[in-house]
């Protein structure tokens, strides 16, 4: 009973830092790993940030190449994202995502902050749907309801990508012509 309320309390508090918080320096690779160890709520100690991870996030577009070794804070912003999101959703969707997310942001702080938002909105109502299962005699009707919850969840997510991929080719294209004609300026 006290994990259960220590559980629904880290839902409803523990969120990544606001983007004012990230450190205003650059990190090297392992402080980077370390940083996103206190970023998101862990259960396993096998489900941590790699740096294989960050470089194969890094050559997949999801994150921006680091600035000679160095980290910034666009990077942790993205690497947080990621590392929520790859628990409910595959690279290739995550790539496709926050490609639109981005466009309809002014920055990637903004981006970030709204990403916060969203999440707080999720743990809090995951939390207060967690009181409804008190006591210990009804464990299996809570995994079963939030496991359904999950695949509902998972539906609807994957019903708005596929719907984000519809649109991704033109505006990709699009965007490349914008670099193009960015670099032929120069």
């Amino acid at each position: 009973m006290d994990e259960l309320v220590q559980l629904m309390e880290q839902l409803r508090t523990h969120l990544p830092v606001s983007w004012e918080q990230f450190p205003d320096f650059p990190l090297y690779m392992d402080q980077v790993l370390s940083y996103m160890d206190r970023q998101v709520l862990r259960f396993e100690d096998d489900d941590g940030l790699t740096s294989a991870m960050v470089n194969n996030y890094t050559k997949g577009g999801l994150v921006p190449r680091a600035e000679g070794k160095k980290y910034s804070q666009e990077h942790l912003a993205y690497l947080t994202v990621i590392c929520i999101l790859k628990r409910v959703m595959s690279t290739k969707d995550m790539g496709v995502t926050l490609e639109a997310q981005l466009r309809q942001q002014p920055s990637v702080q903004a981006g970030y902050e709204r990403f916060r938002e969203s999440l707080s909105e999720a743990m809090n109502r995951i939390a207060d749907e967690m009181e409804r299962f008190p006591d210990e005699e009804r464990v299996a009707d809570a995994a079963v309801r939030f496991a359904l919850m999950s695949y509902a969840a998972g539906l609807a997510s994957s019903y708005y990508v596929a719907r984000l991929r519809e649109t991704a080719p033109q505006e990709s294209t699009a965007k490349k012509k914008a670099v193009k004609a960015k670099k032929e300026d120069r």
